[in-house]
């Protein structure tokens, strides 16, 4: 029997269980509303490494060693590890794993990478495939100017409509028995292109994928807005967020109540001066490692959709005059 329901859908019959998380934050993403739910808070955004890129991967290994550790699981104890990151050709998952004992599949979704990975985690243990699994993702302010903007020592002005890429990472543990929250659906997101091109408003160039997979997920599993405690975007930031609710308005789905996004919660975007918020793998990966699934355990959130977009382009193909395709992936999670 298919588990798909709908075109987009699958619909768990052997729901994983995410047994543990482990989370760290950069030391700009420590002086916001959500420190109190990261494991650790960088004093040094550098983690001791002589460049940006080593310093990411660096974070990501650490991030999955506290991971291991929380959860009392060896590296034996794991099946596989999906990981990903924004650099070129993922190098800082590829540096993180190298010392590491475990079959590894590495993913590209842009900033969608944490869902993808989640996705692509419980399709695994639901099929039998895995008993023990990581999701890990990442990003880093300075290695993401370096590539995607100009390098920091350019000083170059951002736009009122750019956002903060979030110096953190995110690792799940998926378990195939035990307690806890399960991830009970997987919504997998199309590459949608509204023809944007202007690389400093990655929310509006996200939003529509965003759109579309949430009315997918709606038809697909019959449920609505109102169904879910809350329902969590990676990094729409500021603008992609007004976007989202006002265009799914318009579709007859109003989801202004419990609609969160990562990017907006990480920071106190008023103080902070990240305009519109923040965005990047590790992004959605540190807030949902974090503090959603603290609040999870804590069972003050039963139901809820988590939904990471991303921007699928880099910066030589957007001077070739090209436009900006996104992807968002969702997982539904119970308690």
């Amino acid at each position: 029997m298919s588990k798909r329901i709908g075109r987009q859908t699958v619909k768990l019959d052997n729901q994983p269980v995410i047994m543990e998380t482990a989370s760290i934050a950069g030391i700009k993403e420590g002086q916001g509303p959500l420190r109190d739910s990261f494991d650790t808070v960088l004093t040094d955004d550098t983690l001791g490494e002589k460049s940006w890129e080593k310093s990411e991967s660096t974070l990501q290994k650490q991030t999955a060693m506290l991971a291991l550790e929380k959860s009392h699981l060896a590296q034996g104890d794991i099946d596989y590890i999906l990981a990903g990151d924004l650099l070129n050709q993922c190098v800082g998952a590829h540096y993180s794993v190298r010392d590491l004992d475990i079959p590894f599949f590495g993913l590209y979704g842009a900033c969608s990478t944490m869902t993808e990975s989640l996705s692509l985690g419980s399709m695994l243990i639901d099929g039998g495939y895995a008993e023990h699994l990581m999701c890990l993702t990442s990003s880093h302010f300075c290695s993401s100017e370096r590539q995607f903007r100009n390098p920091l020592e350019y000083g170059g002005q951002r736009t009122p409509s750019a956002q903060w890429t979030v110096t953190g990472a995110g690792c799940a543990v998926l378990s195939s028995k035990g307690c806890g929250p399960r991830i009970t659906h997987v919504t997998t997101g199309k590459v949608i292109d509204k023809g944007v091109t202007d690389i400093g408003n990655m929310g509006a160039a996200m939003a529509p994928a965003a759109i579309d997979t949430l009315l997918a997920h709606f038809h697909d599993t019959g449920t609505r807005p109102e169904d879910y405690d809350m329902i969590i975007t990676g990094d729409l930031g500021v603008i992609g967020s007004d976007i989202l609710q006002e265009l799914m308005l318009g579709e007859g789905y109003d989801i202004r109540e419990n609609h969160r996004d990562c990017g907006k919660l990480i920071y106190n975007i008023e103080e902070q001066d990240v305009h519109a918020g923040g965005s990047g793998c590790g992004c959605c990966g540190s807030v949902f490692c974090g503090y959603i699934y603290k609040e999870l355990k804590k069972h003050n959130l039963k139901k809820i959709l988590v939904m990471a977009t991303g921007a699928l382009m880099n910066p030589m193909i957007i001077q070739q005059g090209e436009t900006i395709p996104a992807i968002a992936h969702a997982i539904a999670i119970e308690n």
